[in-house]
């Protein structure tokens, strides 16, 4: 059996604010198909490091790839991502549809996306499309923004904390839908503190902390002999950091 394509790469990437040190040395891969959970602290990096593979940052040191393509911001291999980063960016006296059409249309596609009705099933949103987005709960925003990043039927899904503002009904449509995404073929990377709803969804994980990379590979190797993924991951971070005193 042929191995999938390399979907996602890290390839040595450093990012640094000043003095602090973001991410160090980075290196890890998503191949098509699979879905990895980024995992690690606060600070841990996580973030950075989705900014720098989507072209939003530029790495101080190392290469950032998607599909095979080197990222660089408005690189054409952008338009087979979907993207959920820094929480929604919506225009807030525009509709919900109104500003999947602005998000559509503003690299000139034309409407509409190729998967906007399983998106919008998915967000579940209803008539509430019709009205402005300044009168949605932080939840529907979220929803309305995920639509925006399946609508297209990326080839890669770059998603930070995407179950925030999520009811447990919704996590699970979530988790159900990304599925399917994997299974057409689609690799993901999912940025989340939810340890429980994680072992439920991926397949893969990298586990960062100071900016370094602890760990990656399968989540049955990751787990292990422990019991769930939180005890693994905190006896991750934990001996991570005692090793660090």
């Amino acid at each position: 059996m042929p191995v999938p394509p390399i979907m996602i790469q890290a390839e040595g990437l450093v990012k640094r604010y000043r003095r602090r040190m973001a991410v160090d040395q980075l290196s890890f891969q998503v191949r098509e198909g699979e879905i990895c959970a980024l995992l690690g602290p606060n600070g841990a990096g996580k973030t950075s490091t989705m900014r720098m593979l989507l072209g939003l940052s530029r790495p101080d040191a190392g290469t950032a790839s998607l599909a095979g393509k080197l990222v660089h911001l408005g690189a054409p291999v952008l338009r087979r991502v979907g993207v959920l980063i820094d929480g929604p960016a919506l225009v807030p006296h525009l509709s919900g549809i109104a500003n999947l059409k602005l998000l559509w249309s503003a690299a000139g596609r034309s409407w509409p996306p190729p998967a906007l009705e399983e998106a919008l099933d998915l967000a579940g949103l209803g008539a509430a499309t019709g009205r402005r987005v300044k009168g949605y709960s932080t939840g529907m925003r979220q929803r309305l923004m995920l639509a925006a990043a399946l609508m297209r039927r990326p080839d890669v899904l770059l998603l930070d904390e995407p179950a925030n503002g999520l009811d447990p009904a919704e996590v699970r449509a979530l988790r159900r839908h990304l599925a399917v995404c994997a299974d057409a073929g689609a690799a993901v990377l999912i940025s989340s503190h939810q340890l429980a709803e994680v072992q439920l969804l991926a397949t893969h994980a990298v586990v960062m902390h100071n900016g370094r990379l602890t760990a990656a590979g399968t989540l049955d190797d990751l787990v292990g002999a422990h019991t769930s993924l939180e005890d693994a991951y905190l006896a991750m971070i934990e001996g991570y950091h005692d090793a660090a005193l």
